[in-house]
């Protein structure tokens, strides 16, 4: 099965000069979105670690659904003003402005290993900003996992210290 033909290109959004990738096609395909999440599995192969971490709100979407299917614990991290507990949170860059995320400052135990899982890899700055969060709390990252990552951005710049594993480039 091709993952692609699931993903709808939507140029200019959310600001002119972007290609913005949308999963939903794929997530509404019953068959497709398994094959994304048994890829994904594959992709995660020989990583050991205790949680999942992932952004809102795509990333919750593969994020939770992997740690359910490895049995482990998943994390989510969240825009400003969501979480309801005590929260770290780092600000970052993006490639068409900046941002800032959350976590739950118990979530992640001093020690614990994680893997951060999101849908789309554009930039690194996300995913780069949910490392720092990680470790501000003594977690440690042992690797990254993306169904797309766009190279023609190159994210493993910004990345270049974590083993980043991805399932369809463009």
């Amino acid at each position: 099965m091709d993952l692609k033909a699931f993903i709808r290109n939507i140029p200019d959004f959310p600001t002119k000069g972007i290609i913005f990738r949308d999963v939903t096609p794929l997530l509404r395909n019953p068959a497709a979105f398994q094959r994304a999440i048994d890829e994904m599995t594959r992709t995660m192969h020989g990583l050991n670690f205790d949680l999942i971490v992932s952004p809102e709100a795509r990333g919750f979407i593969f994020g939770a659904t992997l740690a359910y299917r490895l049995g482990k614990g998943f994390v989510p991290v969240r825009k400003p003003g969501k979480l309801p507990y005590e929260t770290v949170s780092v600000e970052y860059a993006l490639e068409y402005g900046s941002a800032q995320l959350h976590m739950h400052s118990d979530a992640i135990q001093n020690g614990q290993s994680v893997i951060i899982v999101d849908d789309v890899l554009a930039t690194g700055g996300t995913a780069s900003a949910i490392a720092d969060l990680v470790k501000s709390v003594g977690g440690k990252v042992v690797g990254m996992c993306f169904l797309i990552e766009l190279t023609y951005l190159n994210p493993r710049e910004k990345l270049r210290n974590y083993d980043v594993r991805s399932v369809l480039t463009y």
